[in-house]
């Protein structure tokens, strides 16, 4: 399922390529006929991300909720389009771009009722500025689960995914199984700082990238070589790019990086640099504000 920063650069490249003008809305799949009926003919000037949820807003108050799930995904082609192949939920045609929406879990009209109630259940999102981060303190405060679990839970802090909660917790020195509710104030901002900087990352960068190098940027994934496939790219990526998920050793220290269960995903972690009740040492600096540096949105 993407994660927090792919829906919040979605909302920006959608912005940019479709914004403020008619476009031509149809439901090649015939399971979005309604809701293409009602917006064919009309443009959006803006579109807010919560999380994993992407909110059009069209003209005459009229909203888009889109929620991409597991299998959701968007494809973009120069207009005029192809014909659409395959089970494509939506269609979006402007004058440059076209949009094509399939696999997504919601992909419907709300009105403000369903919105707040929507919003009412999600966590605060570490990419918006109007995120209240007193918010995700006290939520950790009364959970006793353990802080893996937590933060994969979106009523407590929105658009964070498996790949985000390894590495957070990860950089910050946490035992993935300590009580939320052990972890402090304190610490619970640190960790929220970095979990904002980390996702602002990556927004910019397209992609997932932890590590950052001595100039204090996210580090180069590198340049594919010749005959590289795609699962010889992807460990390639990784072992450049992130501390611990799905890495056989660890980055910072290089002890096996151990794997186990928690809150049906697989949780990655270091046992030396993440001890066992650890709440964690002071964070990698570059990663310690507070707040999301350059935040985006």
């Amino acid at each position: 399922m993407p994660e927090g920063h792919t829906i919040h650069r979605l909302a920006r490249d959608h912005v940019r390529d479709l914004a403020r003008e008619p476009l031509q809305v149809s439901s090649p799949q015939g399971r979005a006929v309604e809701t293409a009926r009602a917006l064919d003919g009309r443009s959006f000037a803006k579109i807010d991300a919560y999380g994993k949820h992407l909110l059009y807003r069209f003209e005459d108050d009229l909203t888009l909720h889109v929620h991409l799930g597991l299998f959701g995904r968007f494809r973009r082609q120069h207009t005029p389009p192809e014909e659409p192949k395959g089970e494509k939920r939506l269609r979006m045609i402007g004058e440059r771009w076209t949009v094509d929406l399939s696999g997504a879990v919601a992909c419907t009209l709300i009105d403000p009722e369903e919105e707040a109630a929507l919003l009412s259940r999600l966590g605060p999102d570490p990419l918006r500025r109007d995120a209240d981060t007193e918010r995700f303190v006290a939520a950790l405060r009364k959970r006793r689960i353990p802080i893996g679990a937590a933060i994969m839970d979106q009523k407590v802090v929105a658009g964070i995914g498996n790949v985000f909660r390894a590495e957070a917790l990860h950089v910050n020195g946490i035992d993935p199984r300590l009580p939320a509710r052990e972890l402090g104030d304190e610490r619970a901002m640190v960790l929220w700082g970095t979990m904002a900087k980390m996702l602002a990352d990556g927004v910019r960068e397209r992609r997932i990238v932890t590590i950052r190098g001595a100039d204090d940027k996210p580090v180069s994934a590198g340049r594919a070589t010749k005959g590289e496939g795609p699962r010889a790219r992807a460990d390639r990526v990784r072992h450049r790019t992130v501390h611990v998920y799905r890495r056989e050793h660890c980055h910072d220290c290089d002890a096996p990086v151990v794997r186990s269960t928690m809150a049906s995903r697989t949780v990655y972690e270091c046992p030396v640099c993440q001890p066992e009740g650890s709440a964690g040492p002071s964070p990698t600096p570059s990663l310690a504000e507070g707040e999301a540096a350059g935040r985006l949105f």
